[in-house]
């Protein structure tokens, strides 16, 4: 195997963990994983959690600080993100009564996640 498909490999199981401990630690806040790496043809959204009307399209990253998961999540990513959640959202009978919001997950070395609400706005 080349180094950059035993690389790659790596950093996708790093990001399955990432989202597993991060579903985890949504559910502690009694959060209902709704989907893990839901897909869509204009993109992945990460994890889709629902506590009553509130739907958490959550971007886990798994990064050596807070500032550096924070800044992964670019324009491109949101437009994406976003993309990705309103044709999820169009699929829900109950969509006009959800509200979503945007959240970050960072998992960082040898911490508990940090959950970062709003961590960008939609476009409403």
């Amino acid at each position: 195997m080349r180094d950059d498909a035993r690389s790659r490999r790596r950093h996708q199981s790093r990001g399955h963990r990432g989202e597993w401990l991060a579903g985890w630690m949504l559910r502690l806040k009694f959060y209902r994983i709704v989907a893990i790496r839901h897909r869509t043809p204009l993109g992945e959204i990460d994890l889709i959690a629902r506590r009553g009307d509130l739907v958490l399209i959550v971007e886990v990253k798994v990064r050596p600080n807070l500032v550096a998961a924070m800044e992964a999540v670019s324009a491109t990513a949101q437009r994406r993100i976003e993309g990705a959640a309103d044709l999820w959202l169009a699929r829900q009978p109950d969509h006009g009564r959800l509200s979503l919001r945007f959240d970050l997950v960072a998992i960082l070395p040898r911490r508990w996640p940090v959950h970062v609400p709003n961590v960008f706005y939609g476009r409403n």
